[in-house]
């Protein structure tokens, strides 16, 4: 047997000690909590959120690149490495822990008042606590400044109203962190999910990520008092800086992914034989791999840059910088996963294997948190100069 992928380049050689330190923690978590269990979730369109969070938070992977409130605290390249662990057995449980840390977390913990973070990010750390980001709408996915969801004053009170869609966690969730249009602009608020008013309804019959919990929120007069309020989101910048931050954990989580199609194929073309001899040796089938092997080094390479100049600026990456990691790595990861299946012929749709799993799910990890189109926009409009998004 050769070597794997990502060691084709001595890649673990530009990693800290600390960093395949977090990676292996995720990687036993995965091993001993998800791995067994999860093609069966995925058939049932059900898995033990709960428990799993709970697993995840003893593990400290909630949040872990955040500071204070007994976090951790970590770099954004561990947090990458550990997502890239998680996604490698399946993306909804790293959409789970990107959720929860990079948005939930990150949003409470940037924006939100001494109260709240005291209140809330340590129960969200350990996992006691679901959260949930409510910012995208039926008719407002990628345009989120067209969104309907209204906060209103009332007294020394504020009422909301609205529709949120496709949001993780909903159906599960303690704490949603909702965002609403005020007569001043956007603004951010921290509901307790038994507030009157607030309900989630489970989005069944998905056909991607159903290792996870996806519903609608509906806010219908759902009173708050002004301590609900994020103090410190003024503007849209609030929530699409939050979304910035947990596409970093998407950047490095598709290589994760990308790599367990990748060694599912390697090993499975090493003991499939055809014409007398294993198929791994044929030509076309190195010639696949290769050229797999190469896009997932380049990827993890450009993970790691963004990663690493996250964190020597301590703030968050601009917008195309962003654009340009998840539009390269989502897209090379469907193609990997893709092509792995065509190595593997009828074998790779079975649910034994995890290709044809991976392959689904990544569709829908192309189209959350900004749509390929839209990253494309993003970048040209850098490269340009000029704004090509519809007015």
């Amino acid at each position: 047997m050769g070597v794997r992928p990502l060691d084709l380049l001595d890649l673990d050689d530009l990693l800290s000690g600390a960093e395949r330190d977090a990676r292996a923690l995720a990687r036993r978590v995965a091993d001993d909590h998800v791995r067994p269990e999860v093609a069966g979730w995925y058939e049932s369109g059900r898995a033990p959120i709960r428990d799993l969070a709970v697993e995840l938070g003893k593990a400290g992977l909630f949040g872990m690149h955040l500071t204070g409130y007994d976090l951790a605290g970590s770099s954004t390249v561990s947090l990458g490495l550990a997502c890239m662990e998680l996604e490698a057995a399946d993306s909804g449980i790293r959409s789970l822990v990107s959720v929860q840390g990079s948005l939930v977390m990150y949003a409470i913990w940037r924006y939100g008042s001494e109260e709240q973070r005291s209140h809330w990010l340590p129960a969200l750390a350990a996992g006691r606590a679901i959260g949930c980001f409510g910012l995208a709408e039926p008719d407002h996915g990628s345009d989120p400044t067209g969104m309907s969801t209204r906060a209103r004053r009332d007294g020394d009170d504020w009422v909301l109203d609205g529709v949120k869609t496709w949001i993780l966690n909903a159906p599960i969730a303690d704490v949603a962190v909702i965002w609403a249009k005020a007569e001043k602009g956007v603004v951010g608020f921290v509901v307790p999910t038994d507030v009157a008013g607030f309900a989630a309804h489970a989005i069944d019959h998905k056909m991607s990520l159903r290792a996870s919990s996806t519903g609608e929120i509906t806010l219908d007069g759902v009173r708050l008092p002004e301590s609900a309020r994020l103090p410190g989101a003024r503007s849209l910048m609030a929530p699409l800086s939050c979304l910035t931050e947990a596409r970093l954990s998407i950047i490095w989580g598709v290589l994760g992914a990308a790599r367990d199609c990748l060694d599912t194929a390697l090993d499975y073309a090493a003991g499939r034989e055809q014409f007398g001899r294993p198929i791994a040796g044929f030509q076309l089938t190195q010639a696949k791999l290769a050229d797999m092997a190469l896009e997932l080094q380049k990827g993890f390479l450009l993970a790691l840059h963004l990663g690493r100049l996250r964190d020597a600026i301590d703030k968050p990456l601009r917008p195309e910088q962003i654009s340009v990691g998840k539009l390269n790595n989502v897209r090379e990861a469907i193609k990997i996963a893709r092509q792995c299946r065509t190595i593997m012929g009828g074998n790779g749709i079975r649910s034994e294997y995890p290709v044809m799993r991976h392959a689904s799910n990544l569709e829908s990890v192309l189209t959350y948190e900004g749509t390929s189109e839209i990253h494309q926009l993003s970048i040209g409009q850098k490269l340009t100069g000029l704004n090509a998004f519809a007015h």
